[in-house]
């Protein structure tokens, strides 16, 4: 799935990287824990989260991520911003909750790879 329909169906603002959103992302998943992402996710393409701060973006970058969603209208810092651009990561924020963003992505084909 291509990170702008992933903007499309959650309604999302990109607000960094705009020039990647042709980039194909093909799992994706969703937390606040960014100890858990790193240490259960692998190959994923799109994080999806409410926290808001550079270790999500580090968080992405060593998972080898494409794109950030933040949900709950959290808005990303310029610091933060700056960060994914250099890394060249989709930064999106959207007013969704976690729970529903997930689930529409879901529901239109993006799919988890599960925790190894």
């Amino acid at each position: 799935m291509k990170i702008r329909e992933i903007a499309e169906i959650a309604g999302a603002e990109v607000l960094a990287c705009e020039d990647l959103v042709d980039h194909e992302v093909h799992s994706a998943c969703g937390s606040d824990m960014m100890s858990d992402v790193l240490a259960f996710v692998k190959e994923q393409g799109l994080l999806i989260t409410g926290l808001v701060n550079t270790q999500v973006i580090r968080t992405a970058e060593m998972m080898d991520m494409r794109a950030v969603l933040f949900v709950r209208s959290k808005r990303p810092t310029p610091e933060i911003l700056e960060l994914a651009k250099r890394a060249e990561i989709v930064v999106m924020a959207t007013p969704m909750r976690m729970f529903e963003a997930c689930g529409l992505i879901y529901e239109s084909g993006l799919k988890g790879t599960g925790l190894k």
